[in-house]
Formats: C-alpha cells, sequence, structure tokens
C-alpha cells in the first residue's frame, strides 16, 4: 500500500492537527496496537503517518489492531489525502465530520466492526475517488448525497445491511468505473439509468432484494468486463449476452424463496421482453 512507515518531511504538525492525531490514538486504544506511537517523539516519526509541507497527508495503519470508536476530530485533518484503516476492529459510525476532508481521494474502512449508515456528509468529501467499506454492519439507506462525488470511480459496499433503493443520484457518476452492492438487503428496481455509468467495468450487485426487469441499458456498457446481479428477485426475460456475462447466469430467488433462472430470450440484439 501506500505507507509502511511514518515519512517525515517537514517536521512537526500544527496543533490542531496533532491533536487530531492524539485524540485518534487515544480512541482507537493505541496502547494496543501492534506498531505503536512513542508519544514522546515528534508525529513525524509515528507510524504509517505522511507528512509533507508539516500537514498530515495520509494515515495507513491497516491491520494493526485498533478498537474503539473513530473521534469526530478525524475531520480536523483537513489537508488528509489517505485514510486506510483496512482490517482492524473499529466499532460505532463513521463521524459525520468526514465532509471536512476536501482533499481525501482514498478512504478504506473496509473488514472493520463500524455500524450505523454511512453520512450523507460523505457527499462533501468531494475529491474521493475510492470508497472501501465492505465487510462492515452499516445499515439504512445509501445517500442521495453520495452522486456530489462526481471523481469517484470505486464504491465498495458489499456485505454490510444496507436498505433501500439504490439511489439516483450514484447513476450520474461516470467516472465509476467498480460499483459493488452485493450482499446487502436493497431493494427496488435497477434504473435504466445505469446507462449513464459509460466507464463501469464491474458490477456486482448478487444477494439483494432487487425486483423488476433487468435493463437492457446493461448491454450498452462498452467498458463492462464483470457483471454479477443473480439471487435477486428480477423477473421477465435476458439475452443471451447477460446470462452468459452474469457469474451465476442469472439465477434468481423467486416469490416462494427458490432459486431460479431467467429465461433466455434468443432473438437477436434483444435483451428484455415481457413474460409470456
Amino acid at each position: 500500500m501506500l505507507i509502511v512507515a511514518a515519512i517525515s518531511f517537514a517536521g512537526e504538525v500544527s496543533p490542531s492537527e496533532k491533536s487530531a492525531l492524539l485524540k485518534l490514538h487515544a480512541a482507537t486504544n493505541g496502547s494496543q496496537w501492534k506498531v505503536k506511537w512513542d508519544l514522546n517523539k515528534p508525529s513525524d516519526t509515528w507510524f504509517g503517518i505522511q507528512i509533507s509541507g508539516g500537514k498530515v497527508i495520509a494515515i495507513d495503519l491497516q491491520d494493526n489492531n485498533l478498537s474503539g470508536n473513530l473521534p469526530t476530530e478525524i475531520g480536523d485533518l483537513i489537508h488528509l489525502q489517505h485514510l486506510n484503516l483496512f482490517r482492524n476492529a473499529l466499532s460505532g459510525s463513521i463521524p459525520a465530520t468526514i465532509e471536512n476532508l476536501k482533499q481525501l481521494t482514498y478512504l478504506n474502512l473496509s473488514f472493520n466492526k463500524l455500524s450505523g449508515g454511512i453520512p450523507a456528509s460523505i457527499g462533501g468529501a468531494v475529491a474521493l475517488r475510492r470508497i472501501e467499506l465492505h465487510m462492515n454492519m452499516l445499515n439504512g439507506a445509501i445517500p442521495n448525497e453520495i452522486g456530489n462525488l462526481v471523481k469517484l470511480q470505486k464504491l465498495s459496499l458489499y456485505n454490510n445491511s444496507l436498505s433501500g433503493e439504490i439511489p439516483h443520484s450514484l447513476y450520474q457518476i461516470k467516472s465509476l468505473q467498480t460499483l459493488l452492492l452485493n450482499s446487502n438487503r436493497l431493494s427496488g428496481q435497477l434504473s435504466n439509468d445505469i446507462a449513464n455509468l459509460e466507464s463501469l467495468q464491474n458490477l456486482s450487485l448478487f444477494e439483494n432484494e432487487l425486483t423488476g426487469d433487468i435493463p437492457i441499458a446493461i448491454e450498452s456498457l462498452v467498458h463492462l468486463k464483470e457483471l454479477n446481479i443473480s439471487y435477486n428477485k428480477f423477473t421477465g426475460i435476458v439475452s443471451p449476452y447477460l446470462a452468459r456475462m452474469d457469474k451465476f447466469s442469472m439465477t434468481m430467488i423467486n416469490e416462494n424463496g427458490l432459486a431460479m433462472t431467467l429465461n433466455v430470450k434468443m432473438a437477436k440484439n434483444t435483451a428484455i421482453a415481457t413474460e409470456e
């Protein structure tokens, strides 16, 4: 990953940023970390912290036995570009103050024990290109404000307990290349506006509760290489192209809770037809 140890460029950070780092250390049981900080030494010597021009620009404490909650003061690190806390034991909610991180491009909080909803304020972190929140216990709806992240390339939210419909604003993120929403409780229909995701390469929606026909618009995604939308409640008829592309060959769950395969429409250039 980006950082494997502390990197120093310009000595100590500002008092406000140092205070935020100390809050992070205290709130996540720093005395129990695998690689610990010596708080008696300057912050530019602390493991996993990258400093440039006296500003904290990156934190990489993945797999370092962090536990407890993320403090609201994380939002005081306003120059942060990279935050990686992958594979720890963090609990509680994602702080709403994340909206203050206007320069953040990479956020990875996956493989933790985070709960509560994805804060709507995440839409304020407008520089985000990659969001990885998979393998947590997040619930509630995907906030509509996610559509504010017009530079987003990867959104990975799989294996949570998210519910409600896919927000319409998400279909407007033309830069999106990877969308992983599988193994949640999402419902409603998949919009034809998925055609707007012209950069999409990987779409994974399997194991949700999505209904209705599968939009023909998926076939217009010329960069799509991976598709997995089985184990939903989709109905109708699909094209041979989509049936071949889907990992589980369009296996759905019917109203009786039984697995069934959607019928394939053999006519050329036809993706969806009404059930007879």
